[in-house]
């Protein structure tokens, strides 16, 4: 019988996905030697159910991979094996392995890794060894000829007592299989508990002309003689335990040769399958191979949403329903007296307000919690701390903090940079912070909240802060800065946002190679928001990053240039003003300044850069837009300011073509189009970059 469980594989990425993280975090949460027994089960359970889905789904790699690591934890929990550092690191490598296991599954690739052989070998020397003494490699083989030899003389004169016996009665839902569910594989897997019967008692079943394939009408009787608890055996049926009825019953405790009851000792209908063969019985035929059936959901992916949101949800297309039946009766009405044109004001208003209503319902369900996203520095900053050989500590704060799914997947790299730069450049060696009278353990801290329409993630550390010196030294080796050239505290700090700037003395895995500072500034300004940095030598340094909640609305001023309107980014703007003749100085035939209060100001003429043919085309005829680019303030030279509004953000990349100086485009209310200016593609399609260098 085949089975299509294609329609069901996206969930169990999800959840197998989700599970691992679960288990990373209860891993960094583990204390050697003695962890906490609940934090142990959890980590069991998300394995436990890895495994299981891998197996109904046929992925074979995933499900014997994660074999290893249920057995090790299975005798861990059951206090039969002392944890230890060296199973943490283990199963925290096992965790990353999984994970590139199932991206490969999604993308319909397949997987090959020599770690994985490398960790098989580790898992297998450490189960075999004798508890206690999985800790000194250098006795491995010591241990393995002993327990061989043991084995050996158990077959011929020992007995083993299994301590339990349970018979299990096991009623088959009628959809078990329908549902992808092998029953082999459960007995498989009690089989690895220790000794199984199988019995098939006689029962009734269909005529063969009623026969549906598809239904499961059998029971099993089980008698499973073991060491394991009952809770563990449970564990083989939770998959199914709501469609079956499964009956548990305590025997007289019995005990059995190693090598168990000969098949041919039993009932002609019994069959026996010892623990020591360890059985591999291929899953229920599926249209679901590795590298096929998948490549699909690489594509795809979904959010969990409350039912409350939807409930909401549901609430507001109900009252736009309601408006619409209203305006529908108005509608068709000979004649529209004053009365009638009142109600249908007041059913547009209604149907205006819903509809925001409905927008920002919408908009909910797309927000999650950023810890989806912190969620993953703890294990970072462990590995790389031990790497470093530095002591980290690392605290995260607003974690409920919700932030647009899209945004926050876009923002993890250029945090990860952060982070990893915070550890390899700002927190000092053990040593060092000792000398300096700070404690040994470094901060390294993670906080997010709303500001106004903006989310913003702040990443601190108390580390050693930036040397400025340095840092300016660098620059004048690279000629970013001239030899005689003065800079400010402020100004020499932005330097490391230079393309190529790197003060690491060696490349290494971390830093070194000259790209990272700028690539994430550029991917921050990417989804329309801002870095910033402030440190203070000695102490410690903050970044600053701003972003819109959501890339799929923005508001936004719009304004003329010509007969062509632009959309401008409301949060990027100070003010709009206009310029007398006398504060106007050029720089050259294509660059100006403007003098506003204190500062000096560059002027890009937007229907230059755009070629329009504009109503203003000296600043003095127009208006100047004074906007943020980069922490530095730059005017655009405009006609004439129109409304504010919300506007649906549309990617001109995807119907169109990328177009520089425009980050994306919208509808107005008319129908037309209107472009989204990208301020910082702006400027350097202006040349107003290599200007400003120059003149460094």
């Amino acid at each position: 019988m085949d089975i299509d469980l294609s329609q069901f594989t996206q969930v169990f990425f999800e959840e197998s996905l989700e599970g691992l993280e679960v288990m990373e975090s209860e891993l960094l949460k583990l204390t050697v030697p003695q962890p906490d027994p609940e934090t142990i089960n959890t980590i069991f359970r998300a394995a436990h159910s890895i495994k299981g889905g891998s197996a109904t789904f046929g992925f074979n790699q995933v499900a014997g991979f994660t074999h290893l690591l249920e057995t090790l934890l299975d005798e861990i929990r059951d206090g039969r094996r002392e944890m230890t550092a060296n199973h943490q690191d283990m199963l925290l490598l096992s965790v990353d392995l999984l994970r590139n296991m199932l991206q490969a599954l999604m993308a319909g690739q397949s997987f090959e890794s020599p770690q994985q052989q490398e960790l098989e070998n580790r898992f297998n020397q450490e189960l075999s060894a004798v508890a206690g003494g999985e800790n000194a490699p250098d006795n491995a083989s010591q241990n393995n000829e002993k327990s061989a030899a043991k084995v050996s003389e158990t077959k011929e004169s020992e007995t083993k007592d299994f301590g339990l016996s349970w018979q299990i009665d096991f009623h088959a839902g009628a959809d078990i299989l329908r549902c992808g569910n092998d029953p082999i594989l459960m007995f498989n897997e009690l089989a690895e508990l220790g000794e199984l019967k199988v019995s098939l008692p006689a029962q009734e079943l269909p005529e063969f002309e009623d026969l549906d394939p598809e239904s499961c009408r059998l029971y099993w009787q089980l008698q499973l003689d073991t060491e394991a608890p009952l809770e563990r055996i449970k564990e083989v049926f939770e998959w199914v335990e709501d469609d079956c009825e499964i009956h548990y019953q305590q025997l007289p405790a019995k005990t059995q040769l190693v090598e168990g009851v000969s098949p041919q000792e039993q009932a002609p209908i019994s069959t026996s399958v010892p623990a020591s063969q360890k059985p591999q019985v291929a899953a229920t035929t599926a249209k679901v191979e590795s590298g096929k059936a998948v490549a699909k959901t690489a594509e795809t992916s979904s959010i969990r949403v409350s039912t409350d949101k939807i409930d909401m949800l549901i609430n507001m297309v109900g009252e736009l329903v309601i408006t619409q039946a209203m305006l529908g009766q108005i509608g068709q009405q000979e004649r529209i007296d004053d009365n009638a044109l009142l109600s249908l004001q007041q059913g547009l208003e209604q149907l205006a307000n819903h509809t925001r209503d409905l927008q920002e319902s919408v908009m909910q369900i797309r927000m999650l919690p950023i810890s989806f996203a912190f969620n993953r520095f703890p294990r970072l900053v462990r590995d790389i701390g031990q790497q470093l050989g530095k002591k980290v500590e690392l605290i995260l704060k607003g974690e409920e903090t919700e932030l647009d799914k899209t945004v926050m997947e876009k923002i993890v790299d250029p945090m990860v940079h952060l982070v990893r730069n915070s550890l390899d450049h700002g927190i000092e060696s053990p040593a060092v912070r000792s000398a300096k009278g700070k404690p040994e353990t470094g901060r390294i801290t993670l906080n997010a909240f709303h500001q106004g329409g903006n989310i913003v993630i702040e990443i601190t550390d108390d580390g050693a802060g930036l040397d400025t010196g340095r840092i300016l030294a660098k620059a004048r080796d690279k000629g970013l800065v001239g030899t005689e050239e003065e800079l400010s505290t402020e100004a020499i700090q932005q330097l490391i946002f230079k393309p190529g700037f790197s003060t690491a003395d060696s490349v290494s895995d971390l830093s070194g190679r000259g790209v990272g500072m700028d690539v994430v500034r550029r991917n921050i300004q990417a989804l329309s928001g801002s870095v910033e940095l402030a440190s203070t030598p000695g102490k410690g340094s903050r970044f600053t990053i701003r972003l819109p909640l959501t890339l799929a609305i923005l508001d936004g001023q719009l304004v003329r240039v010509g007969e062509h309107t632009y959309v401008v980014p409301l949060v990027s703007i100070y003010e709009s003003l206009q310029v007398e003749s006398s504060k106007v100085n050029k720089l050259s035939e294509e660059h100006e300044v403007i003098r506003l209060r204190d500062e000096y100001l560059p002027v890009i003429r937007v229907y230059q850069e755009f070629n329009h043919l504009a109503q203003a085309k000296e600043v003095k005829e127009g208006l100047v837009m004074v906007v943020d680019n980069n922490n530095q303030k730059v005017g655009l030279l405009v006609d004439e300011l129109l409304a504010q509004q919300q506007v649906v953000i549309k990617s001109l990349e995807d119907n169109y073509a990328k177009v520089p100086g425009v980050s994306g485009a919208t509808i107005l209310g008319d129908g037309r189009v209107a472009l989204i200016v990208d301020i910082p593609g702006l400027v350097t399609m202006s040349g107003l970059n290599q200007t400003q260098e120059h003149a460094a």
